[in-house]
Formats: C-alpha cells, sequence, structure tokens
C-alpha cells in the first residue's frame, strides 16, 4: 500500500502518510524496534507516531499529578483553602471525618505520593525514542 506524494516517486508512504523505510540498512528509519542498552540506561525504540502519542501523554500526565499533588499539600498546609474545604465537607457529610492531625497527614502523604507518580509517569516516558531518531550521545568520535 505505497503511494507517492509531493511527486517524489523514489518515497513510499504508507496508509497513514508515514515514509516507509527502504531496504537500506544505513537509513536510520529502517533501526529494529524494542528494548536496548543506550547511554543514559535502558530505552525503548518505537515508531515514531508511537513516540510522540507517548511523549504528549506522560508529558501531560505528569503535569496533572504534578497540579494534583502540589494542590493537596496546599490543602493540608491552609487551613482555608477550598479544596481542604471540600474534602472537610465531604468526608463529614458521609459521617468519617478524621481528626485535624489525621486529616492533614493523609492530605500531605496523598501529594507527595502524587509528585512522585508523575515523575514516575515522565521519567518512563522519556525513555522511549523514535525509531531513527538520532543517537550522538552513541557516537564514538564526540569528546
Amino acid at each position: 500500500m505505497s503511494s507517492s506524494t509531493d511527486g517524489d516517486s523514489t518515497q513510499a508512504f504508507d496508509e497513514t502518510g508515514d515514509p516507509i523505510a527502504g531496504d537500506d540498512d544505513a537509513d536510520p528509519r529502517n533501526e529494529p524496534t524494542g528494548p536496548r542498552q543506550g547511554p543514559s540506561g535502558r530505552e525503548i525504540v518505537v515508531p515514531f507516531r508511537l513516540y510522540k502519542a507517548v511523549t504528549v501523554f506522560s508529558t501531560l500526565a505528569a503535569v496533572v499529578t504534578y497540579f494534583v499533588g502540589f494542590t493537596l499539600i496546599d490543602a493540608a498546609t491552609l487551613q482555608i483553602s477550598f479544596i481542604r474545604t471540600t474534602i472537610v465537607y465531604l468526608l463529614d457529610s458521609a459521617g468519617i471525618l478524621p481528626p485535624e492531625d489525621v486529616l492533614v497527614a493523609i492530605l500531605a502523604i496523598t501529594g507527595v505520593g502524587f509528585i512522585v507518580l508523575g515523575t514516575a509517569v515522565y521519567v518512563l516516558g522519556t525513555r522511549f525514542r523514535g525509531q531513527g531518531m538520532g543517537k550522538s550521545q552513541d557516537d564514538a568520535n564526540e569528546t
């Protein structure tokens, strides 16, 4: 299913518009996918479209979890926080309002947990590399 665009008859494209690599082994688009050992640890080579999706969504998830984590830490430290007031109201409505010290500890620990989760998601997202992306850190002639 290869078609040509822009009059370029030497480059084939698949149904999604991505270029299909030729048989040239030196072409970086022919790099095999899968896990491997890179200069900064283990990395996973994936098709470029998947790399873009992983990068976007892992960064988005990290930002959201950071925001939630810092909001919960703020609720733990401020007595007049809107989030804290909402949490206290919901817990009181359910009839399970813990003592003040326990509530502060739960909010702080949960906030730190969200920040750690965001960091883990971001770090795991950075382990992916798109197929054919440059590997300048791997080059032996760099000093």
